[in-house]
């Protein structure tokens, strides 16, 4: 019985240890030096925009690739996110990880690749 608790706590002890690491997503996440709106920039306009920036609730819609990318080039979405002298910081909950930054500000950069 002393034997099956001993092992017991050691499980628990172990877990916390293995737990306690600490990487952030940022240091996780894939890099890539070729990022593409399918797969890289899309997931980060939804988790972090689309709350306001659908449809017709609020200009620009970013609900698709076609309106990310004229946000990018008519709207300076880029320098909203970055919150350099542009207006109001999007989004307005707060700043997005610089890693996300970057990678938006790369696919500009390398021509708005869709897929």
């Amino acid at each position: 019985m002393i034997l099956l608790w001993g092992v017991f706590i050691t499980c628990i002890l172990s877990a916390f240890v293995v737990s306690c690491e600490s990487n952030t997503y940022d240091e996780i996440s894939k890099k890539t030096a070729n990022p593409t709106y399918e797969a890289d920039v899309e997931h980060i306009i939804h988790h972090n925009c689309l709350s306001c920036h659908y449809g017709t609730y609020q200009y620009p819609n970013l609900e698709t690739y076609d309106g990310v990318k004229n946000a990018c080039i008519n709207i300076n979405l880029v320098c909203r996110i970055e919150g350099e002298n542009c207006g109001i910081r999007m989004p307005q909950g707060g700043k997005l990880p610089q890693s996300d930054i970057d990678l938006i500000k790369l696919w500009v950069a390398n021509g708005f690749v869709e897929k």
